[in-house]
């Protein structure tokens, strides 16, 4: 048996490089390639087994048409160009809705994180109005704007303002006050403060809103193209299901996923772009 001497030092613990270290570009090849499997995957697996349900009489196919029925009909309908007005129709109602509340969100949010007796002012006002369902809003911008596209793109400003606005004002309230008074020691002018600031150290945390708004942007117009509308996705959905055409109906909601899943990661591209030095996604291929 052996013994060690007190205060004499133990066994060094040598840890060798692994994959990670030795091979970082293919390691993170081979990670996103697996996450990107994955995505496929799943889905997949999960329409192959409704494709299977329907055709083995498991689910009745009147009620949930077969993924393969849904896909011919939305084939045919696009290229008889039934499809393509509903889908610009929601299309243009979102952009300019995401537009107007991007931009009113975003400036009110910059004016009361920095300025606190204007958060005083507004902010229980605001939040009395952020807890009112969105819809509820629908009779109230029917009454202002009439019939036709006001409301459903002033619903749609409306539910992408909170967003923005809560997330830009608790972005800016978070800027370390070190960021701040170190402009103010180089004599930074107001918009030099927002410009070398503000704006880089919250922007990240900004577009974080933005991009969660721009999926219930999605969500929000189609509810209210149920209620208040004469064409879009959200109509034809609603309309379809009335007439018990169950595949036209399943068509309009694939629609709706994909116009949702492309307007987030475009959102999500352009936060990218406009922001270089934030750090990535979990998840979303770091090396």
């Amino acid at each position: 048996m052996t013994t060690i001497a007190p205060g004499t030092p133990g066994p060094a613990l040598v840890r060798r490089p692994g994959p990670r270290e030795l091979h970082p570009v293919r390691t993170h090849r081979r990670r996103r390639a697996l996450e990107l499997s994955l995505a496929a995957a799943v889905p997949l697996l999960l329409v192959l087994l409704w494709q299977l349900a329907a055709v083995r009489g498991w689910i009745d196919e009147r009620v949930y048409p077969a993924p393969s029925t849904i896909l011919a009909d939305g084939w045919d309908r696009a290229a008889a160009g039934d499809l393509w007005p509903d889908a610009w129709a929601t299309l243009k109602r979102v952009l300019a809705g995401y537009a107007v509340g991007t931009a009113a969100g975003y400036l009110l949010g910059l004016l009361m994180g920095s300025l606190p007796l204007v958060r005083a002012a507004l902010e229980p006002l605001l939040d009395a109005l952020y807890v009112v369902p969105k819809l509820a809003l629908l009779p109230v911008f029917l009454n202002m704007f009439g019939l036709g596209e006001g409301p459903q793109v002033a619903l749609v400003a409306a539910t992408v303002f909170f967003f923005v606005w809560i997330s830009t004002m608790s972005a800016v309230m978070a800027v370390p006050d070190g960021h701040r008074d170190a402009g103010r020691v180089f004599g930074a002018s107001p918009w030099q403060m927002f410009r070398h600031v503000l704006l880089p150290a919250s922007l990240p945390a900004v577009l974080v809103g933005a991009r969660i708004a721009a999926g219930v942007a999605v969500l929000v117009i189609v509810a209210s193209e149920q209620i208040a509308a004469t064409d879009g996705l959200g109509h034809l959905i609603f309309d379809s299901r009335a007439l018990f055409q169950n595949d036209v109906m399943f068509v309009g909601i694939v629609c709706v996923a994909v116009l949702g899943v492309l307007f987030s990661e475009l959102v999500r591209f352009a936060g990218r772009l406009l922001t270089p030095w934030a750090p990535r996604d979990r998840g979303r291929g770091q090396a």
